[in-house]
C-alpha cells in the first residue's frame, strides 16, 4: 500500500506543477492573436508591394509629354509686357 500511496502523492505532485494560471492563459490566447494579425498584416503588406512593382505607372507616360506640348513662352510675353508698361 505505502507504493500506492507514493504514485498518488507523486500524481498530485505532477498535477500541481502542471497546473496553469488562469491569467497565463489568457496572456497565452491574447499574444496568439496578435502573432495571427501581424502575420496577415505582414503578407498584406509584402503582397502590395509585389503589386506596385510590378504594375506600371501610367502618369510617368503623360507626364513628359504634357510638358512637350505646352510651352511657358506666353508667360514670357506677358512679364515683356509689364516691364515695357513700367518703362513707358
Amino acid at each position: 500500500m505505502k507504493n500506492l500511496d507514493d504514485l498518488i502523492n507523486v500524481a498530485k505532485i505532477q498535477e500541481l506543477i502542471k497546473r496553469e494560471d488562469p491569467q497565463e492563459k489568457a496572456t497565452r490566447r491574447i499574444l496568439w492573436v496578435l502573432a495571427i494579425i501581424g502575420a496577415i498584416t505582414a503578407i498584406a503588406g509584402i503582397a502590395y508591394a509585389v503589386y506596385r512593382y510590378f504594375t506600371p505607372d501610367y502618369l510617368d507616360d503623360f507626364d513628359d509629354d504634357f510638358d512637350d506640348d505646352f510651352d511657358d513662352d506666353f508667360f514670357d510675353d506677358e512679364e515683356e509686357a509689364k516691364l515695357s508698361s513700367k518703362e513707358d
